[in-house]
This record gives structure tokens, sequence and C-alpha cells, in this order.
């Protein structure tokens, strides 16, 4: 289970006995009053309403009966609510398999703890065979600055399915919030539908869950695409300070026009939807005259910089169109990201 958070607002949380689908309804509006005092919006209130029918309706299905408890917690300047549901059933074999949709082991047609991963922020499950289940989850209030005027970062973006193909299985993240950005790009395994479902399934987590930290969101991404082809993914996390951070699993190719340094880039082996990997995430300086470049495996992985003259000083936008035209083959579902930062 994830550690206890500080600054607990109120006194003790409140704990609620379920056993009968009136008390899967009546914690639904019990939870739905805290977390509207707690200052979340009413569409975010109703999305974690619904993760409680989910949670309370498994305590019922899989156990019989269970305590939810729920609580508004603070950490730092974060504000947030909390929920637990625990139980004293039978337990589950495959923690990771109830996140897949669809999945059930009561022989009902359920989404498993599939929902629950999307609509909050943090899930933790912990389960022992005959001796119960107890699944942990938080929802984090956000508040985040609009961005006015000019954005800190310049981006570059270019994608086109494979050749003789409608669906296109890349997809990239581009989301911008009070001195930062995250950047990615995701690459459903396979052509066409299928990969384009996993990849689409995947970058719903991110762009829902994007300003949490990047071991988190990979995690959940993972729960997110099972039941699908599964996804490669790299993340970048840029800082207005100069800092940035990355994760990989997968091979989707990077590189960082940044002389006379070299920042050494790790990459995972793996894919997210199947085995449940841990993303190590890495922090390096990043300057401002830097280009960042991300590139599915429908662009040839052998270039140099010098294979692509002029982009010491192209715009991103630039960069990626001439990385598209020099190095696309075809074959592939194809997609280039660049980045630098502004001229301060």
């Amino acid at each position: 289970m994830a550690p206890p958070v500080s600054g607990v607002l109120g006194t003790k949380p409140v704990e609620l006995a379920i056993s009968t689908q009136v008390d899967c309804l009546a914690a639904q509006e019990s939870v739905r009053h805290i977390v509207l005092a707690v200052g979340f919006s009413g569409s975010v209130t109703e999305e974690i309403t619904l993760a409680v029918a989910e949670l309370t309706s498994n305590l019922v299905k899989h156990a019989g009966r269970g305590i939810l408890s729920v609580r508004p917690i603070k950490d730092g300047s974060r504000a947030g609510v909390e929920i637990e549901a625990a139980d004293k059933g039978p337990g589950m074999s495959d923690i990771e398999q109830s996140f897949t949709d669809g999945y059930s082991t009561a022989g009902s047609l359920g989404y498993g703890l599939g929902t629950v991963n999307r609509l909050m922020d943090e899930v933790d499950v912990s389960s022992t065979p005959d001796c119960g289940t107890q699944v942990l989850c938080r929802r984090w209030l956000r508040n985040h600055d609009t961005i006015a005027g000019r954005s800190a970062w310049e981006v570059g973006v270019f994608t086109r399915a494979r050749n003789g193909m409608k669906e296109n299985g890349d997809a990239f993240i581009v989301k911008e919030w009070d001195g930062h950005l995250l950047t990615g790009l995701i690459d459903g395994l396979g052509h066409g539908e299928p990969a384009q479902k996993a990849a689409l399934a995947a970058q719903q987590y991110v762009q829902s869950h994007f300003d949490q930290p990047l071991d988190k969101i990979f995690a959940g991404t993972g729960r997110a695409c099972r039941g699908t082809r599964g996804v490669v993914m790299a993340l970048a996390r840029f800082e207005a300070c100069g800092e940035m951070s990355f994760a990989s699993i997968g091979n989707i190719e990077v590189r960082a026009r940044s002389e006379p340094e070299r920042i050494p880039f790790a990459c995972k082996r793996g894919y997210l939807g199947a085995l449940d990997l841990n993303a190590g995430v890495q922090r390096f300086p990043w300057k401002p005259d830097w280009l960042f470049v991300l590139h599915t495996d429908g662009l040839s992985t052998h270039w140099d910089w010098s294979d692509v003259p002029g982009t010491e000083q192209a715009s991103p936008h630039s960069a990626a169109q001439a990385l598209m035209r020099k190095l696309a083959t075809g074959r592939d579902d194809a997609t280039v990201l660049a980045v630098r930062s502004r001229e301060r």
C-alpha cells in the first residue's frame, strides 16, 4: 500500500459498511458531499462518485461485504480525497489482471478496476488469497493557471499512418501548464484498428493524468491498456527552471542535439498493457538552445544529425518535418515530435 499522506484534513475518516446495493447508493451520496466540500467541480465529483460505485459494487459482488473509508487529504500544497475499499473476501490471484476491462471473477460482466484506474490519480491494491483485498485510491485537486501569452516552448509534431492504411496506431501528447510541458509519443503494437485502439487508450489516460509523476503515469497507462494490443511509450517533462525528466518503455527513439554535452537517455525494454513494468525516471538539466526529438519506428533509427543539416537553428516544426521527409519508411505508422525552449 502507499505510505500515508501528511496533513490530513479533518479528524478521522468516514467509514461506511457496505453489504447491499442500498449501501452502495448511500455511499455514493456520502462521497459526493465530501468531495464537493473539498472543492472539486461538479463534473470531477461525478467521476469520483463513479469510481466509488465500482469499488462498492466489487465489495458486494466479490466479498459479500466490506468497508469503504473516505477522507479529505493534504500533501504540501495539494489537497484531495482518499478512498479505501477493504474486504475479507477470497482475494485476487492476479492483481494486474483485475484492471482489464471486461474482467470479472464473479461471473458478471464488469470492468474490474479499469474504471477506477482511469478516474483516480493513484490506485494501490493489496490482496492476499483467502484474506481479503484493499484498494486505496486518491484524486487530487487541480488548479492550474491558464496559459496566457506566448508559450515557453516550441513543439513540432508530424504523424501519418502506414502506407495504404486509414488507421494510425501512433499518438502523441503535448500538455503545458504552470511552467511545465509534458510531451510524449505512443505507438500501439502492430497496425490498423487494434493498434489505434491501444494508442488511444494510452493517450486518453495520459491526458487525464498529465500532471502526475511520470512513474505513476506509466503505471496507470499500463493498466489502462490491459485488454488491448499494448503500447510502447516515451514521455518527457520540461520545467521552466531549465530541467527535464524522461522515461520510456519500448522502442521509441529519443535524441537530443545538445552539443557539446551528450545526454544518456535510457529506454527500458517491454511494452505497456501486459507485464507490470516500472518506468525508470531520469532527470537532466536542459538548455534553451538544445533540440529534443522523439520518433516511432516508422522512421529509420539509423541516422545522425549530419544526415539532416540545418537542424542546429531550425524550429521544432521545421526539424520534425525534415526528419519525417528524410527518415519515414512507409512500412509502419510514423510520428516525430521535436521540442525546443523559446528564447528568453
